[in-house]
C-alpha cells in the first residue's frame, strides 16, 4: 500500500471542495485539507472531514443481495444478481411493455454515471419513464433560469465575485449548516463593504451575519419578491437603459408589481414595510448586487414563478450580464449541476438538450448509434413517476438515491415501492429504500472510482480514483454494462469512465451544457473547467476554448439575445392553514447531517452532532400546547404524522414549526410533506404545508 495523498473532491454537497484522501492500514482512508482548490482553500466541514468513514469495512455494503424465498436479504454472487435483475427486467417489458420499466437516479452521481444511466433507459430498456432526485433539489431554478435567460446554470459567475459585489439578497439558503465553508464568502462581503440580506422564516446561523433579516411566512416569497420590484419602480430605482436595451417584457412584469403594494405585502409576509423599503435601498445602493436562492422559495408548488420573481428585481434594476452582479441558484446536491445536463432527467437528453427538440435527438442518436425515432419522448418526473409505482411502472431500478426518506408524502411512496413487482437498488449502504428491494448491488464510493462532477458554479472537476475497492463491490458504470450485454446489447456501455466522458463530449457538442473541450488530461492539469466550453478543433494549450466562468456579459442565451422578464404574481400555497391544521410546517437541513443520511447517519462523530429529528417552535406555541424543551410532539398533516422532541427557540416564527429530513422512522419529516407540484417544473411543495402539533407520548429510542 503506498500512502500517497490524492488530490479529490468531497463527496457531499455542490460546492465539491478539494481534499486529500490518503490509505491506511486495514483499507480505510485519511481526508486532510487540500489548500490548492479555489473555492473551499482547505476548508472542510464535519462532513467532508469524516466522509472516509462510511469507507470502513462493516459500514457498506461488499455483497450483493438478494430477496430469499422467506423474505429475506441473503447475500448472492454477481452473477445470480446480475441474471435476476435482466430476467425481471426483461420479463416486465415483454409482459407490459417498455414504459412499465422505470429508472430512478440521483444527483450525487458522476456525470459518466449519469449519462450511461439516460442512455441505459432509453437504448437498452427503451422506457421513456427515468428521472431523479434532483427533480426535488433546484428544478424550480433550473426552469426559471431557462425562460429569463435562456440557459440554466446554478451561478453564472465564481463564488468569488461573491466578495467583491455590493450586495447580496440570499433566499432560503442556510450555507452555515448546508455548506459551511461556503460562507467565508459573505464574510470577506461584509468585511470589504458588502451588505448581507438573508431571507428566511427562520434565525438560521445564516441569518445571524446578516445585516438584515427578512422572516417571511412560509410560502410567500413571491409576494416578497413583487412587493421589493413595487417600491424599485415606485421609488424611481428603475435601471430604463438597461431594460430598454437588454431585456423584454417588462411592461407586463412592472404591471404585475405594481398590483404588490407594500402594505398589502405585509399583510401577505409578515415582513413590515419599513423592512421592505430598508432591502430595496440596500439593494440599489451599490454599483453591483446579487440575489441567490436556494431550497426555500423554489420546493414550492409555485416555484418557478418565485424564482422569476427574484429574476425580475435583478432585472429591472440591471443586475443580470453585468460584472459581479446577477441571479444565481445554490445547487444542493454534489453533482446537481451535472446531473441534470445529461440525460437522466424526464425531458432532456445529453448537453442539456430538449428530448422533444428533433435536432437533438438525431445528433445524440448519431453519437449513440441508434434511430433517432426508437428514442422514447419525455416521461414522469420524480414524484409522478414513483406515485405510478406498482400500477403503470411494474419493475423499477434505482441508483443512488433513497426516496423512503427523500420523497414528499413519503409513507405513500414508500407503499409504492413495496407494491412493485421487482424492485433492484445499486447503493453504498443498505439505505432505507435499498432494504425494500428484491436485489441490492453494492457500488463503489467517490473514493474508489475516478469520474467527474459539475459544481455549483458549473465548473467540471475530477474526482480521482485514490483506493482499490473491497472485494465484491463493483462501480456502476460496470453494472450498467452487465446489465445491457444481458439484456441484448453487447456495445455501447464501456466501464472506464474516461471513456463514457469522451462520448459525453460528443453527445454534449453544441449543446447548451457544451462539454467538447474538455477532457481528463485537461481537467487534470487546469484542476476545474468552467462550461460551456466547445472543442476547436486541433486546438490545445493557449488555442483551445478558455471555458466560461462567466455567463451572460454580452447576451444572454435567448434567440434575440434578451433576457425576458416574467410577469408573475402571488398566489397562495397549495396546502393553507385551517382550524384542523393551523400551524405551518416548513423543511431542511442541519450542518452535521446530509440529505437523506443514508451514508452521514453511519458516522459516529456526526451522529453525536446530531443524534435525531426535532421539532423547532416557537415559545408562544410551546406555551399553547403546555410543552417544555425536549417533550414528544406529534406534527400530523393530512398525509401522516411525525414524533419528535420540542427543540424551543424564538428563531423561528410563531405560526410556523421546523422539522429537518435526514431520519426516517417516526421522526420522518417527509411523511408529511406536500407532493403539489409546480406546474412548470414539476419540484413538490416540501418547504410549506399545513399541520397542527401536539402532544405525543414517550419518543421511541
Amino acid at each position: 500500500m503506498q500512502n500517497t495523498a490524492t488530490p479529490t473532491h468531497c463527496p457531499y454537497c455542490a460546492l465539491q471542495c478539494g481534499m486529500n484522501l490518503t490509505p491506511t492500514a486495514g483499507g480505510g482512508a485519511e481526508v486532510s485539507e487540500r489548500a490548492d482548490f479555489p473555492v473551499n482553500r482547505g476548508a472542510l466541514c464535519g462532513k467532508g472531514r469524516t466522509a472516509a468513514a462510511v469507507l470502513a469495512p462493516g459500514v457498506r455494503l461488499t455483497s450483493p443481495l438478494v430477496r430469499s424465498g422467506a423474505g429475506e436479504l441473503v447475500p448472492a454472487s454477481w452473477d445470480e444478481a446480475l441474471d435476476r435483475i435482466a430476467g425481471n427486467l426483461a420479463r416486465t417489458r415483454e409482459e407490459h411493455g417498455a414504459d412499465a420499466l422505470g429508472v430512478f437516479g440521483g444527483g450525487g452521481l458522476t456525470n459518466e454515471k449519469a449519462y450511461a444511466l439516460g442512455k441505459f433507459a432509453r437504448v437498452v430498456l427503451g422506457t421513456s419513464q427515468i428521472d431523479y432526485n434532483g427533480r426535488f433539489c433546484m428544478s424550480s431554478a433550473a426552469a426559471a433560469g431557462t425562460k429569463a435567460f435562456g440557459l440554466d446554470r446554478g451561478l453564472p459567475f465564481p463564488l468569488e465575485d461573491i466578495p467583491r459585489t455590493g450586495c447580496v439578497i440570499l433566499v432560503g439558503s442556510n450555507p452555515a449548516e448546508t455548506m459551511p465553508p461556503a460562507l467565508r464568502y459573505f464574510h470577506e462581503l461584509r468585511e470589504n463593504g458588502g451588505t448581507l440580506i438573508v431571507v428566511d422564516p427562520r434565525r438560521t446561523r445564516t441569518a445571524e451575519q446578516a445585516d438584515l433579516h427578512l422572516a417571511p411566512r412560509p410560502g410567500t416569497d413571491l409576494a416578497l419578491a413583487l412587493g421589493m420590484l413595487h417600491l424599485v419602480v415606485a421609488e424611481g430605482r428603475v435601471d430604463e437603459a438597461y431594460v430598454e436595451e437588454r431585456t423584454s417584457g417588462w411592461e407586463e412584469a412592472r404591471a404585475a408589481a405594481m398590483a404588490h403594494w407594500p402594505e398589502y405585502v405585509e399583510r401577505i409576509t409578515g415582513v413590515s414595510v419599513p423592512e421592505l423599503r430598508e432591502a430595496v435601498r440596500l439593494f440599489c445602493a451599490p454599483r453591483a448586487a446579487m440575489v441567490l436562492t436556494a431550497r426555500g422559495p423554489e420546493q414550492q408548488a409555485k416555484g418557478t414563478d418565485t424564482v422569476g420573481a427574484w429574476i425580475n428585481l435583478c432585472l429591472a434594476t440591471g443586475r443580470a450580464g453585468r460584472p459581479l452582479s446577477g441571479y444565481g441558484c445554490l445547487t444542493g446536491q454534489g453533482n446537481g449541476q451535472g446531473g441534470r445536463e445529461h440525460g437522466q432527467k424526464a425531458d432532456q437528453l445529453p448537453g442539456y438538450r430538449k428530448l422533444t427538440d428533433p435536432a437533438a435527438r438525431r445528433h445524440v442518436a448519431g453519437v449513440w448509434g441508434v434511430d433517432p425515432d426508437a428514442l422514447p419522448g419525455p416521461g414522469r418526473s420524480a414524484y409522478e413517476l414513483l406515485d405510478a409505482l406498482g400500477t403503470e411502472i411494474r419493475s423499477l431500478l434505482v441508483m443512488g438515491s433513497n426516496p423512503v426518506v427523500s420523497a414528499p408524502r413519503a409513507a405513500h411512496v414508500e407503499g409504492r415501492l413495496r407494491s412493485l413487482g421487482f424492485l433492484a437498488v445499486c447503493d453504498v449502504v443498505l439505505s432505507e429504500t435499498a432494504a425494500l428491494a428484491d436485489v441490492v448491488l453494492p457500488v463503489t464510493q467517490w473514493a474508489e472510482e475516478t469520474g467527474t462532477t459539475t459544481s455549483l458554479e458549473g465548473r467540471v472537476l475530477l474526482r480521482r480514483r485514490a483506493l482499490t475497492p473491497p472485494d465484491g463491490v463493483r462501480g456502476d458504470l460496470e453494472v450498467l454494462r452487465d446489465l445491457a450485454g444481458r439484456l441484448g446489447v453487447d456495445r455501447g456501455f464501456p466501464a472506464d469512465p474516461e471513456e463514457v466522458f469522451e462520448e459525453l463530449r460528443r453527445a454534449s457538442a453544441g449543446g447548451p451544457a457544451d462539454y467538447s473541450g474538455i477532457s481528463y488530461r485537461r481537467l487534470a492539469r487546469e484542476g476545474g473547467v468552467f462550461w460551456p466550453c466547445p472543442a476547436r478543433d486541433g486546438a490545445a494549450g493557449a488555442d483551445a476554448h478558455p471555458g466560461t466562468p462567466r455567463l451572460f456579459l454580452d447576451r444572454f442565451a435567448t434567440d434575440d439575445g434578451r433576457a425576458r422578464f416574467a410577469p408573475v404574481t402571488h398566489r397562495p400555497s397549495a396546502e393553507e392553514p385551517d382550524d384542523e391544521y393551523p400551524v405551518l410546517l416548513t423543511t431542511g437541513r442541519v450542518v452535521a447531517q446530509y440529505q437523506s443520511g443514508a451514508q452521514t447517519r453511519r458516522v459516529a462523530e456526526l451522529n453525536a452532532a446530531a443524534p435525531g429529528p426535532f421539532v423547532e417552535l416557537h415559545p408562544r406555541l410551546a406555551a399553547r400546547l403546555g410543552a417544555a424543551e425536549g417533550d414528544p410532539l406529534a406534527v400530523v398533516s393530512r398525509r401522516g404524522r411525525a414524533v419528535a422532541p420540542a427543540r424551543i427557540t424564538t428563531a423561528i416564527r410563531p405560526d410556523t414549526v421546523f422539522m429537518p429530513f435526514h431520519w426516517p422512522g417516526e421522526g420522518r419529516a417527509n411523511t408529511l410533506t406536500n407532493p403539489a407540484l409546480d406546474p412548470t417544473s414539476r419540484m413538490p411543495e416540501f418547504k410549506v404545508c399545513a399541520v397542527r402539533v401536539e402532544a405525543a407520548g414517550p419518543v421511541e429510542p
